[in-house]
């Protein structure tokens, strides 16, 4: 970005009021280090850090700037340190490239860590080999968008998240790129906030993973490839909808985790190959609407803990198992879903099937209760246990059913 281009853009944002001044750093300069920079400048100025190495350790920003990297501009912690740390409001962070954060046991070493202030702008920021990427800690109204995220993270105690969120509100994660941490977007004690159209890949545990984080929601992401898919728990009021869990393969991996929540909707999202799609432990009063599962082992799995829950309107589609559960009785509401193993039928051209649908299969029963069963998935005996299930329909319980299971499926954006 040439020079001549920064300066009129920052002068126009500042209304040439003749209030901001423009500090350039770089090396050979007046100013060759960054933090030559930071105390030069004033509060509302701009600090534009121009092309090279800055291997400055751990940087303080304590006062309200913006700060703006050209191509080029690298802090670099050498695997020892964290790189910038906001302390006051209002900071605009554009344009740099952050890489080699040090790894410790005691602090949470970041690229970018804001603390105990408002108003922080991080967005198109380059994060290489960071141990945590960008680290929120008692930060509100901040935004965090258009950054790239990459981390190297090969054990859980070694490693941090991608975007880490802690006791704060009304965030707003937006179109970032996380790739390889323990978690790539963590949130506790996080209220009204929003993450949209993130990618989030390749993490050792969850692509998001939320703890006590009420009226908070999360739309159009894509989370693929990761340990354990994603998780929500002990929260309540989360929106989650047009999200995409993909391809979570493993022994206790789920395309979504929902544990101990409350008062929420998941609607119009895909969950597509995963171990688990969907997995429902102590949830109550949850809307799971037009929700597409295809290709999944189990592709929900319900509890007994589990309460005032409605399924409706969904596609369940070649999957190894629908539906899933421990218990006998049904406190939940299945409703007008598609299932491509019913085989029902329609006298009235209505669309419903006329006898109703029960999800949940011997076999899945079988499994749940020895999980070495599994082996004979695919097999002849499993042929014969489908024709004992309509012989003896008993023997699954009869209060998960879908009284009005649709024949087409539902139409998905």
């Amino acid at each position: 970005m040439p020079v001549r281009f920064v300066i009129l853009t920052v002068l126009l944002m500042w209304g040439l009021s003749g209030r901001c001044a423009i500090v350039r750093v770089a090396p050979g300069s007046a100013y060759p280090t960054i933090a030559a920079g930071l105390a030069r400048v004033h509060g509302g100025d701009t600090l534009l850090v121009g092309p090279g190495r800055y291997a400055e350790g751990e940087l303080v920003v304590n006062k309200r700037l913006t700060i703006l990297g050209q191509p080029g501009a690298i802090l670099d912690g050498e695997s020892k340190t964290g790189l910038l740390v906001l302390r006051a409001p209002a900071i605009h962070v554009s344009g740099l490239h952050f890489r080699n954060v040090g790894r410790s046991d005691l602090k949470e070493l970041s690229a970018i860590r804001v603390e105990n202030t408002v108003s922080a702008t991080l967005e198109n920021n380059t994060i290489e080999n960071g141990f945590f990427g960008i680290y929120l800690a008692n930060a509100s109204y901040c935004t965090v968008r258009n950054n790239r995220i990459y981390g190297q993270a090969r054990t859980e105690s070694g490693s941090g998240n991608g975007i880490h969120v802690w006791k704060s509100h009304h965030v707003f994660i937006d179109n970032n790129i996380i790739d390889r941490h323990r978690d790539g977007i963590y949130f506790e004690f996080v209220t009204e906030s929003k993450v949209y159209r993130n990618q989030s890949t390749h993490h050792l545990r969850y692509g998001i993973h939320f703890m006590f984080s009420d009226h908070d929601g999360y739309f159009y992401n894509t989370f693929r490839q990761n340990g354990s898919g994603v998780a929500v728990m002990y929260s309540h009021h989360v929106d989650m909808r047009h999200n995409d869990f993909s391809d979570n393969w493993g022994g206790a991996a789920y395309g979504l985790l929902l544990k101990e929540i409350s008062h929420s909707s998941l609607i119009d999202n895909r969950f597509y190959g995963n171990t688990t799609g969907l997995y429902l432990e102590g949830s109550s009063d949850l809307v799971a609407e037009r929700n597409f599962f295809s290709r999944n082992g189990w592709a929900l799995r319900i509890l007994g803990d589990c309460f005032e829950d409605t399924v409706r309107a969904n596609t369940f589609q070649s999957n190894s198992f629908d539906v899933a559960t421990n218990a006998e009785r049904n406190m939940n509401y299945f409703h007008g879903n598609y299932w491509d193993k019913y085989r029902g039928y329609d006298l009235d051209k209505n669309g419903i099937g006329d006898v109703p649908y029960h999800p949940v299969s011997l076999f899945s029963r079988i499994a749940e209760q020895a999980p070495y069963a599994l082996m004979l998935l695919h097999s002849f005996l499993l042929d014969i246990f489908e024709q004992a299930e309509k012989i003896v329909p008993t023997i699954t319980p009869a209060a998960f059913n879908d009284a009005n299971p649709v024949l087409h499926p539902t139409v998905h954006d």
